[in-house]
């Protein structure tokens, strides 16, 4: 007898294996975008390092500005350092990104004066040290400015090109081979023999998901059902990769021969195979030689949720990245009750309304768990756990927003 166990001891049992990447890369600067940062980056020095302007204007005192005139007595562009020193009295006219003459505490807009011949006028006053970006603004030499495990976007490039590093150290992305298993199956290109077989979607929809996370992926096809050839592909995979899913042959059926592959052929060391969820309580998650086994059921719907829950996480914890699934709050619309003692992920339409997340269920078909179409639009997965009540319309739910998945 199968023994089941619950949605969150199952991923207790995937967070607790030791699986990140043994391996890093160096890449230029905008090759690394969307991959993961496999160190601390630390402010070498401080920016800015000197005071600087950030209007053009005029350097002054500040208390200069209580004065009827304030004498021009040179100019300081960017890119160049005024010999010229401050003293009471007299100003400097100043540029975006100057540095702020020796003595001078406050830049005075070129809105804020009246030039009257080699002198300025203040017409509106400013505060002290207005226009002045300090020492250490942006940041200050030691600061921690990036954390390993960060997701490098357009920010994190700019900061890097501002420390002067050309190639950031990465974390390897996991390499994910994708079948589905199914004598009933054809992939796509394949004629249709006979009125049983139907077309396979659930390869192609997880490899997306897997690219779509930043993992390498291998596409494996379609396998017919028999020991041989699914020994074969699981074999052929593990070498390959460092993750493999397979989707169909982890049921209870005559032909359902993937959980024995996995289990004889392979001798894998089982982490769970039933899981109290709806949909996708058979499937199975095996490690062999620490390569990842994921097989999830073979009804479209199941698949495609499953693979969310189970494949994006681990491939976030390969590659060491910050990333988690997208789970917010949202109020329902409608009256939802609790259907059975499972962890059950049910398609709905989510909208952003009045500062919060609002779900309704209109054009959401009822059926099987082979009804994909339900992921188009806007999507998400409203989740009641297996120990939840009856949802009232008006409460808050947790739901996960399919269109957020990173």
């Amino acid at each position: 007898m199968r023994n089941f166990i619950n949605y969150e001891e199952s991923l207790n049992k995937l967070d607790s294996l030791d699986f990140k990447a043994k391996t890093k890369e160096k890449l230029f600067l905008t090759n690394a975008i969307n991959r993961v940062l496999a160190y601390d980056v630390v402010a070498s020095d401080n920016s800015p390092e000197y005071p600087t302007s950030a209007m053009d204007g005029y350097a002054i005192k500040y208390e200069d500005q209580k004065n009827d005139f304030i004498k021009i007595i040179d100019k300081n562009p960017a890119g160049f350092i005024v010999e010229s020193k401050l003293e009471h009295g007299v100003s400097i006219k100043t540029f975006t990104g100057s540095l702020m003459p020796e003595g001078s505490d406050t830049l005075i807009p070129i809105e804020n004066v009246e030039v009257v011949n080699d002198s300025i006028k203040v017409i509106k006053e400013v505060p002290y040290g207005f226009a002045t970006r300090e020492i250490g603004e942006n940041y200050k030499k030691g600061e921690v400015l990036i954390k390993e495990g960060t997701v490098i976007g357009f920010a994190e490039i700019g900061v890097l090109a501002s420390l002067n590093i050309a190639q950031v150290l990465v974390y390897c992305k996991p390499t994910v081979s994708i079948a589905s298993t199914g004598s009933e199956i054809l992939d796509l290109g394949e004629m249709q023999t006979n009125d049983s077989q139907i077309r396979s979607s659930n390869h192609l929809t997880i490899e997306a998901l897997a690219k779509k996370a930043g993992a390498d992926t291998i596409q494996m096809g379609v396998v017919e059902d028999d020991i041989d050839s699914i020994t074969n592909l699981l074999s052929s995979a593990l070498e390959k990769s460092d993750i493999v899913v397979t989707t169909g042959g982890v049921s209870v059926g005559d032909y359902d021969f993937v959980q024995d592959v996995i289990k004889d052929k392979l001798q894998a060391q089982i982490l769970f195979h039933g899981v109290t969820i709806k949909p996708g309580m058979h499937l199975l998650a095996a490690v062999k030689d620490g390569k990842l086994i994921i097989a999830l059921p073979g009804f479209a719907y199941s698949s495609t949720v499953c693979a969310i829950l189970y494949l994006l996480p681990m491939i976030y914890k390969y590659e060491g990245a910050n990333k988690k699934l997208p789970i917010v709050k949202a109020r329902i619309t409608q009256d939802f009750p609790r259907k059975m003692a499972k962890t059950i992920f049910t398609a709905c339409n989510v909208k952003y309304e009045n500062n919060e997340y609002i779900i309704d269920f209109e054009g959401k078909k009822k059926g099987t768990s082979a009804i994909l179409t339900n992921m188009l639009g806007s999507p998400a997965l409203l989740i009641q756990k297996d120990d939840s009540q009856d949802i009232k319309s008006g409460d808050l739910v947790d739901i996960l927003l399919l269109n957020e998945l990173k």
